[in-house]
């Protein structure tokens, strides 16, 4: 069975243990950074779907695959068009998308787009416990599979759990992970409660099935071709079991060291021979940051020195491809047959060549007509509306160079990884106090260090401003500020900033604004938020703000941006804000589809669909007075 894959890898002796357990065993694989386990999970769902003995055959459908990235589930299900055989049905979903699915099976009347990852995974899990999966259509799992099992924590780890009791007597399991790239603690804020999580999964396992699990290894590195690049790897056993602290520091500084090799330096990032370097680059590269605000400020110098690259959104956005809302557009028809499809898609301008035979099989699920070979338009507007498109039609991620986290970088790989120089303990130390985390710290480095087939640099961390939040809050709009508390000098753009409520240019000319979006506007393009006037659109909001560029109006600030901004900018109760004229410094992340009112779209002349594109932006706007303007310009 496993040797008749002629064009696909052999499996080493390990994998092939992995892939040939029978479709009801509990298996635990421990794989370590680049060692196929992507391969070898494509090859055990291969085997799932097609063992030589009948009773060993599971359908596609009895099979769930979860992930923790869209990146992920799409990465998997490229390698089973690539080379899987027979497992060419089964379906890769992330958590959210998948929970989803089990609430609308569950609760099909709640409105469920509207509620939040962290509430739709709870209720997800409550569902299950409630017999979710075992009425109507819905098919109870036979196997699940599930990779980078580590980062199982909180209501994810419990959702898990939850399954797995659940069907116990009835379902088997092939779970992959590895305790050395456990990153995601810092998502628990309680240090008491992130430290019991590490590592609470695998007990869970290893004390639910303390009969019957079948634990197994992956040890070969594939990924690693150079001796540059397989220079973190013989750290990867100390740190599955890593929790003192200072063991972490002293493995955390050994990986540093290993890191600022002066051999591994690239120098300054923007200095011009390190660009023009970025600017030929053929192969791909991850410009890998600590944190957040890092990878903002790579991300504009790059966009300001002309370096096309894409920065890594959070797992949670799913922007919905702009080709959407034009194929909704496209006819008045309720229904679209495959050839029409096609026809309408062929017509849009894209980046990349669509494989449109995946993209009408996706759709078709989702949104499976009347007749036969007919896609529903209706379900299709409807699953955008409630966040149900789904992951595997998202556009593909073609870029060559990436700014990324080390976090979201997590199961990736590139030909060149360039990490930004990382603290020393000493200055995590004087930067965190208590809340430092070492043993975190120490695997975080690990993983970047482990994303790199080729090349492994390292470059000086850029001058970063001082990041604040507003209202001291968590989950406050992060401003520029200084060491004086009512200095004010940017704002941080996040998704949802451009109005969605009403379509570009609906004031003026919406179709004429659509036509310029699909024509002109390209991600990583610069773009300006301008004040209107100077009244403000209500009593905790800033005034509007058009959205130009090359001075031309595409968008508008969304009442999200003006509640964030006058957050930002009332420092206090007795401070009267200020309002920039001018927000620079902000690009084009990508165009997305979006629905509205059908009442806001047929006004504005784009049909009855209430669907439309528009322009989602990224960066770190800087504040600007027209006075400013005027001094840059003379």
């Amino acid at each position: 069975m496993t040797d008749a894959y002629l064009d696909s890898p052999p499996l080493t002796d390990e994998q092939r243990a992995v892939v040939e357990q029978p479709w009801d065993a509990r298996v635990l694989v421990t794989a370590g950074a680049g060692a196929g386990k992507t391969h070898t999970l494509v090859r055990r769902l291969d085997a799932l779907c097609g063992h030589e003995d009948p009773d060993e055959v599971l359908e596609a459908a009895e099979i769930l695959v979860l992930t923790f990235s869209r990146a992920a589930a799409r990465e998997l299900r490229e390698r089973i068009t690539r080379h899987g055989e027979r497992a060419q049905r089964v379906r890769a979903r992330t958590f959210d998308a998948w929970a989803y699915e089990v609430l609308l099976q569950a609760h099909p009347d709640g409105e469920w787009g509207t509620v939040g990852f962290d509430e739709r995974i709870a209720a997800a899990t409550r569902a299950i416990e409630k017999g979710a999966l075992e009425v109507g259509d819905a098919v109870p799992p036979a196997h699940i599979v599930i990779d980078e099992v580590q980062d199982l924590l909180g209501g994810r780890r419990e959702l898990v759990e939850t399954l797995l009791d659940r069907y116990q007597e009835s379902c088997g399991f092939t779970v992959v992970g590895d305790a050395a790239q456990s990153v995601y603690g810092f998502q628990i804020a309680d240090p008491g409660e992130r430290a019991d999580e590490t590592g609470r999964f695998f007990d869970w396992l290893r004390c639910s099935y303390p009969d019957d699990l079948v634990e197994l290894s992956l040890t070969r590195n594939f990924r690693a071709g150079t001796e540059e690049a397989q220079v973190a790897l013989a750290h990867g056993p100390r740190l599955q079991q890593l929790t003192d602290p200072d063991q972490a520091a002293t493995l955390y500084e050994e990986l540093r060291d290993l890191l600022m090799d002066p051999n591994n330096a690239t120098g300054e990032l923007f200095n011009e021979l390190a660009l023009n370097g970025l600017r030929d680059l053929t192969d791909t590269c991850a410009i890998l940051t600590r944190d957040n605000q890092e990878a903002l400020v790579v991300s504009g110098l790059l966009h300001a020195h002309g370096v096309e690259h894409r920065l890594r959104r959070p797992l949670e956005e799913r922007p919905v491809p702009y080709w959407v809302a034009e194929l909704l557009r496209g006819t008045e028809a309720s229904g679209l047959s495959e050839d029409r499809f096609r026809s309408l898609l062929a017509a849009v301008p894209l980046p990349h060549e669509p494989n449109v035979d995946t993209l009408w099989m996706v759709l078709r699920r989702v949104a499976r007509g009347p007749g036969r070979g007919v896609l529903d338009l209706d379900r299709l507007r409807r699953a955008v509306a409630d966040g149900r498109f789904p992951d595997e039609a998202a556009d593909p991620e073609t870029a060559r160079i990436v700014v990324s986290t080390v976090h979201r970088a997590k199961g990736l790989e590139f030909d060149r990884v360039i990490v930004l120089a990382p603290p020393t303990v000493a200055e995590l130390h004087k930067r965190y106090g208590d809340a430092l985390d070492l043993p975190a710290e120490a695997r975080a480095l690990y993983v970047a260090m482990t994303r790199v087939r080729q090349d492994l640099y390292h470059a000086p961390r850029p001058e970063l401003p001082l990041f604040r939040r507003a209202g001291n809050r968590r989950d406050g709009r992060r401003y520029i500020g200084s060491w004086r508390s009512y200095d004010r000098y940017g704002i941080v753009a996040e998704a949802g900033d451009v109005c969605r409520d009403n379509p570009p240019g609906h004031e003026t000319d919406a179709v004429a604004t659509q036509a310029y979006l699909l024509a002109h506007v390209r991600p990583g393009q610069k773009v300006v938020l301008r004040r209107r006037h100077d009244l403000p659109m209500g009593e905790t909001q800033s005034p509007p703000y058009a959205l130009l560029h090359d001075g031309r109006e595409i968008g508008e600030a969304s009442q999200r941006f003006r509640e964030a901004l006058f957050q930002v900018q009332k420092v206090n109760r007795t401070w009267d804000p200020w309002w920039p004229d001018e927000i620079h410094d902000l690009w084009i992340d990508t165009l997305e589809t979006v629905t509205g009112s059908t009442a806001a779209g047929a006004n504005a002349g784009l049909g009855e669909r209430g669907v439309w594109t528009v322009p989602r932006i990224t960066g770190v706007g800087r504040f600007r007075r027209a006075d400013d303007n005027e001094e840059q310009r003379a």
